[in-house]
């Protein structure tokens, strides 16, 4: 069994990704790891080529600066790096993502278990969505609670964007694919860099959804979705923890929750009462079907 990783980045330093980290957190189970470097502003690419890893396979690209069409640039980069993979499944791993030391082998295991069960298109993961602080982690179903991260190699699939994927059993049209969700975490730290990195990404992506950047500030969140976090971190990610994420943190006790968070409330009322999940989930999971 062969497994690729692969990835995308652009203005990585200047904006706050742990992507040295998130590389580096897969890249033992991995036979080779695709790194799409879009042209930067800063360090991105030379911190890459410092990592001098021969499992790593850099490529070059340009971004298309006029596509502004719900965030399809993403998708695009995402592509260009998988149909460079070369392995029996696919592991995407963005680039404020980091995966736990304790969780690696758990992974090679189940991509051997499922590796002959073509019925099986894919692996999802669960997610802790720190926000604010590395101590606090989103829990609503308005944020994304498990999510494919792996794909197998052999599928006609693509992305619409950066976060998912469809699969084309037919030409024209396309669908979710097959999933198991297995019992590991991925661990993202998007919301944990420092606010005025998160504001200065706000500022250089939100053309790609043909928006404008809005001021982000983390306090103003509902206090309700959030949980403290007890487990341990990876310990890849330790310095970039102690030195780069945001530890300033406390909720706005004058914000107003939006009409979209009152939304979120009730469902997780619906969620408690009949113990279900209704977060958005982009794959047709297994487990569920029979």
């Amino acid at each position: 069994m062969k497994i690729s990783a692969f990835t995308f980045i652009k203005n990585g330093s200047i904006l706050g990704y742990p992507f040295i980290e998130s590389i580096k957190s897969v890249l033992p189970i991995v036979d080779e790891f695709i790194v799409n470097v879009g042209y930067s502003e800063d360090d991105t690419l030379s911190r890459i080529q410092s990592i001098r890893d021969p499992k790593i396979k850099i490529l070059e690209s340009q971004w298309n600066e006029t596509m502004a069409d719900r965030g399809y640039v993403y998708g695009q980069q995402k592509m260009i790096a998988q149909f460079n993979c070369q392995g029996d499944w696919a592991f995407y791993v963005e680039a404020d993502e980091v995966y736990h030391e304790n969780d690696l082998d758990e992974l090679v295991k189940i991509m051997s278990d499922n590796l002959e069960v073509k019925r099986v298109e894919a692996l999802a993961v669960n997610f802790h969505h720190f926000y604010g602080s590395a101590q606090y982690v989103l829990d609503s179903p308005g944020w994304y609670r498990s999510e494919v991260r792996i794909i197998r190699n052999n599928v006609r699939s693509y992305a619409p964007d950066g976060l998912f994927w469809v699969i084309l059993d037919k030409n024209k049209v396309g669908r979710y694919p097959y999933a198991i969700k297995t019992p590991v975490c991925c661990y993202h730290y998007g919301w944990i860099r420092l606010e005025e990195q998160m504001n200065l990404k706000s500022k250089k992506v939100q053309k790609y959804w043909g928006g404008e950047s809005k001021i982000i500030k983390y306090a103003n969140i509902d206090f309700k979705i959030l949980k403290e976090f007890f487990g341990s971190h990876p310990s890849i990610a330790k310095n970039w923890l102690e030195q780069n994420s945001n530890k300033d943190f406390s909720v706005s006790k004058s914000y107003k929750i939006s009409s979209k968070q009152k939304k979120h409330r009730i469902m997780m009322f619906f969620e408690k009462i009949f113990k279900v999940d209704l977060s958005k989930k982009h794959y047709k999971d297994l487990s569920k079907q029979k």
